[in-house]
């Protein structure tokens, strides 16, 4: 079993994070790309995408950060 994780950081510093199981690999890779195109054009502070298996062994992981100039 696979896990992606999405995890969002707010502009006020609140974290969010969905979780979403997949019994086979090549669907899991799908999700987590999928969140990552989304990342590259997201206006949030931080935004991460994990894929992990069921016991912890994380397979990749990819955040964008948005350095805000005043």
């Amino acid at each position: 079993m696979f896990l992606v994780i999405e995890i969002q950081t707010m502009n006020d510093g609140k974290i969010a994070n969905i979780v979403t199981a997949y019994d086979n690999e090549r669907d899991a890779n799908s999700k987590y790309h999928t969140i990552l195109a989304a990342a590259a054009k997201s206006n949030l502070p931080a935004h991460a995408a994990v894929i992990m298996t069921n016991e912890g062994y994380v397979q990749a992981q990819q955040c964008y950060t948005n350095d805000i100039i005043e």
